[in-house]
């Protein structure tokens, strides 16, 4: 999942990105409210963690910018203000979790990944399409309960198509989740990583499929039985 992190604590938020990476977040981080905005234009997100103490703009008033404009983006705030009143008023304002400092990394990683399967309107502890299981504990893409045995980039593609079943991701999308720590990826390196997972899913009950303009999209093979 990739999560945008608003914290202006460069060492709280170094750790964080580095901390999440290992469990299989991608973590982009900026430091001013002022930011936040702009960032969410820029790239797609699964949840944005926010501080409300930041510097240019604070946490309260781009939680009301995203809101006012109708941005459903879920939102974990992340704040040292852990009183019943900033409590209440965030939530009301349509934050969706807070989190008060100090806190423990596992907490923070449960709450994110509920907060995206709620908004997905998903209850299940996993992603999955079909046979096909993301299991976010054990790091592990699962197909017919047995361990997929994957190179890092695939890993990181077929996860994130899974994690968002039945949703288009655009090219774009993708080489910033897979490809996050290069730079000059060609849209090419894509089309090769598709090309791979689509030969090993062949006769496991999903594919990947290409929604000309949008992008590629994990879903059920229809064309096998018991397809969709």
């Amino acid at each position: 999942m990739r999560i945008l992190l608003a914290e202006d604590e460069p060492a709280l938020a170094n750790w964080l990105v580095q901390a999440l990476r290992q469990s299989d977040f991608q973590v982009d981080w900026v430091n001013d409210g002022r930011l936040v905005a702009p960032s969410l234009k820029a790239s797609r997100y699964d949840a944005l963690v926010l501080d409300l103490g930041l510097p240019g703009r604070d946490g309260h008033d781009v939680l009301d910018g995203l809101r006012d404009a109708g941005h459903g983006l879920p939102v974990l705030i992340l704040t040292a203000r852990d009183s019943l009143m900033e409590r209440v008023h965030t939530l009301k304002a349509g934050a969706d979790d807070f989190l008060a400092k100090p806190f423990e990394l596992a907490e923070l990683e449960a709450r994110l990944l509920a907060l995206v399967r709620r908004a997905r309107g998903g209850a299940h502890p996993r992603f999955a399409c079909g046979a096909l299981v993301y299991d976010p504990v054990g790091q592990q893409l699962l197909l017919r309960h047995q361990p997929l045995k994957l190179t890092p980039r695939e890993h990181a593609l077929l996860r994130a198509l899974v994690q968002h079943s039945g949703e288009p991701l655009s090219k774009r999308d993708l080489l910033e989740r897979v490809f996050a720590d290069e730079a000059d990826v060609q849209p090419e390196a894509m089309e090769v990583l598709v090309h791979r997972l689509r030969k090993r899913l062949e006769g496991s009950g999903v594919r990947i499929s290409t929604l000309r303009g949008l992008g590629y999209v994990l879903e059920p093979d229809s064309t096998l039985p018991g397809g969709a």
